[in-house]
């Protein structure tokens, strides 16, 4: 594929580029087609994507919703076929603003301002649409052959919620249509997979904007998957020598003025409540309340280390563009903890931590997943605690362990902790980008701010090492990449339902209470359908909509015989049992957590 540069030549594209330059340029042919449908637009900025591309525009009193995109696309589609040629030339600053400005294009001519003073600012033009952009581009309109637009959302300008809100429309483009093809089946697949959707039909969350955006609320079938994620991961933690506590949701301006996150971290909390002279704020994280719970006692070097778990209500004032489902809300909860080690301990506790995400990941199956050591920006003086020797100690100390661990790593800059660097498991979902699901962060600061203590076997006063540590990372982020993945087909142990009881007929329901009432009594969760429905219509009903792994269908034979007959979800196939035995393999396989 040939690409126009700049400064006006034409050569063929390096293999590496070509998805950028596509991507790139099908922004521009989307703001052209937009400036012809909304002559009042005006454009920030519209770069390549991971995914696609984008472009954020200022369309004064228009709301744009996803009705209006296929008009869009249309008319992108004409221009494509107009075959508009690419141009690129530069001018000098002072020309460069008065052409943006002579265009109404006030963001762009403020981005000038950003811009070095020895900066060549290039534009491109295709057709009667001018775009200020360092490129490279397609030569020719017609190189776009499939494309797609995906969403519209709101964006401020400049990301700064102090500006104003601009239009981004967001889209795809491919090198054919074959590939257009493939993406909209994968987008179908996202569709079946999505939580939201899921745990709408199966009963497990809602959320409603009475309640406030980014306020799941869980439903009974819900809560049961959630408590069985708690019991799991707090039976393994107790195993580690781990002891739980309960801290309030709320703390003190002043406990996050000490900790430092108030500095660092107040844009993402909600706002204070003033009550009685006091200053109160919801709790982003936990890590100041379990630091006032190591204070509370005096510690010895015998004592450490001293591990604090708690499955934690959180609370970030989080985007509402942003907020999906249980995935990211407002609302959550952490599988939280914190150790607190002396320095010679940091190895071994590291590695235990390391052990236990990774022991549950072979518990749930989590196979596709990389570690990343997240670092700190030294050149951000705002993000970050400034004390560049406990930066160089802690992300030295962290990159060692990781090391003599022999846990394969990459290192990401920008990505660390306000407080220190961390370990961060990132899952690659079926559907969607990759996120963050555990992490392990190693922390020299907060210990100091806290001014926490014990006594080393010198007698002497040292500050401990403080390690945070989350392995389910929230259970509602977790819960919702169990249900993407699985497609809400949970395993035995976690599925809300585990057995659903089906009487083929009224001759059979006295039986079949029976049986329903003694998998009650064994402490399995089942349920009886007792509507008067065919037998047919209730097995699809089990199997489709509830998910439910197993089936016990009574009719008169198994009433007569007094046995069962047992449909498992995952073979389709039914045989016939005694209610007991098939009790205690149901029991063996909720005990081994099987999958």
């Amino acid at each position: 594929m040939k690409i126009l540069f700049n400064d006006g030549r034409v050569d063929e594209c390096p293999k590496e580029m070509e998805q950028e330059v596509l991507r790139h340029s099908s922004a521009h042919i989307m703001a052209q087609a937009v400036k012809r449908l909304y002559p009042q637009a005006h454009f920030a900025f519209g770069p390549a994507t991971e995914t696609g591309f984008r472009y954020d525009i200022d369309l004064g009193d228009v709301a744009l919703s996803e009705d209006d995109l296929p008009a869009i696309e249309a008319e992108m589609k004409k221009i494509v076929k107009e075959n508009h040629q690419f141009k690129a030339y530069s001018l000098p600053r002072q020309e460069a603003v008065k052409l943006m400005k002579d265009r109404g294009e006030e963001y762009k001519a403020e981005h000038i301002g950003d811009l070095p003073e020895d900066a060549v600012i290039t534009f491109y033009e295709q057709g009667d649409y001018i775009d200020m952009c360092t490129g490279p581009h397609i030569t020719y309109t017609k190189a776009l052959k499939a494309f797609k637009l995906v969403g519209v959302s709101g964006a401020y300008w400049r990301n700064n919620k102090n500006n104003k809100m601009l239009t981004r429309i967001s889209g795809v483009a491919f090198f054919s249509k074959e590939e257009l093809a493939e993406y909209e089946k994968q987008v179908e697949e996202a569709k079946e997979r999505d939580h939201r959707k899921i745990g709408k039909q199966m009963k497990l969350f809602m959320t409603d904007d009475l309640i406030g955006k980014g306020l799941p609320m869980f439903l009974p079938k819900g809560y049961t998957i959630w408590q069985q994620l708690e019991d799991y991961i707090k039976e393994k933690e107790r195993a580690l020598g781990y002891m739980h506590v309960m801290t309030p949701c709320v703390g003190t301006v002043g406990l996050y003025e000490t900790s430092g996150h108030w500095e660092h971290y107040r844009e993402n909390m909600f706002p204070v409540m003033e009550l009685e002279e006091e200053r109160f704020v919801l709790r982003p994280m936990n890590c100041p309340h379990h630091m006032m719970i190591y204070a509370n006692d005096l510690h010895s070097y015998r004592d450490l280390p001293i591990r604090i778990g708690e499955i934690a209500h959180d609370f970030r004032y989080e985007p509402s563009g942003s907020l999906k489902g249980i995935e990211r809300g407002r609302h959550f909860c952490q599988n939280d903890a914190h150790l607190f080690v002396t320095p010679e301990q940091i190895k071994d506790e590291v590695s235990q931590v390391a052990d236990l995400i990774f022991d549950v990941y072979r518990d749930f199956n989590i196979t596709d997943y990389r570690c990343v050591l997240s670092l700190r920006d030294p050149e951000d003086k705002v993000k970050y605690y400034q004390d560049d020797e406990m930066w160089e100690k802690a992300e030295n100390a962290l990159r060692e362990v990781l090391k003599e661990l022999k846990i394969d790593f990459t290192e990401e800059i920008g990505e660390a902790a306000f407080y220190g660097p961390k370990l961060d498991v990132n899952v690659k979902p079926a559907i969607g980008a990759e996120y963050t699901l555990s992490t392990c962060q190693l922390d020299f600061c907060l210990p100091a701010k806290f001014k926490l203590k014990y006594i080393d076997r010198d007698g002497q006063e040292k500050t401990p090492v403080v390690i945070h540590r989350a392995i389910l990372g929230s259970l509602d982020r977790f819960m919702a990449y169990l249900i993407e993945e699985t497609k809400g087909v949970f395993p035995l142990w976690l599925a809300p339902v585990q057995v659903m009881v089906l009487p083929v007929s009224e001759k059979s329901m006295d039986y079949a209470e029976e049986v329903y009432n003694k998998l009650k009594d064994e402490g399995i969760r089942a349920e009886l359908d007792d509507r008067n429905e065919k037998i047919g219509y209730k097995i699809r009903s089990a199997r489709q909509e509830d998910k439910v792994p197993y089936m016990i269908i009574i009719g008169e034979k198994e009433s007569t015989e007094r046995n069962i007959s047992v449909r498992d979800r995952a073979t389709d196939k039914t045989e016939a049992c005694q209610l007991e035995d098939f009790v205690s393999r149901l029991h063996k396989d909720i005990r081994e957590h099987r999958i």
